[in-house]
């Protein structure tokens, strides 16, 4: 799990960089809503707690944001 978070992060680094010189914003609240809604489902399916799904990638989330606002 370390090492697929440390690949995702390496992956939004670069994006970060991309955002920053096509005068993106750091978050995308529209794109973040329909992951969530995705993820949901995949948990549910699963048979994962959705909310635990959405609390961790609302972790994740904010810390790929937290790397682009300092971009």
């Amino acid at each position: 799990m370390i090492a697929l978070m440390a690949e995702r992060f390496k992956v939004t680094q670069s994006i970060g960089v991309l955002k920053k010189e096509l005068g993106l914003p750091p978050a995308d609240p529209v794109r973040e809503e329909q992951q969530i809604a995705r993820l949901r489902l995949l948990a549910d399916e699963a048979n994962l707690d959705p909310d635990f799904a959405e609390k961790l990638l609302n972790f994740i989330v904010a810390e790929v944001v937290r790397h682009h606002e300092s971009i």
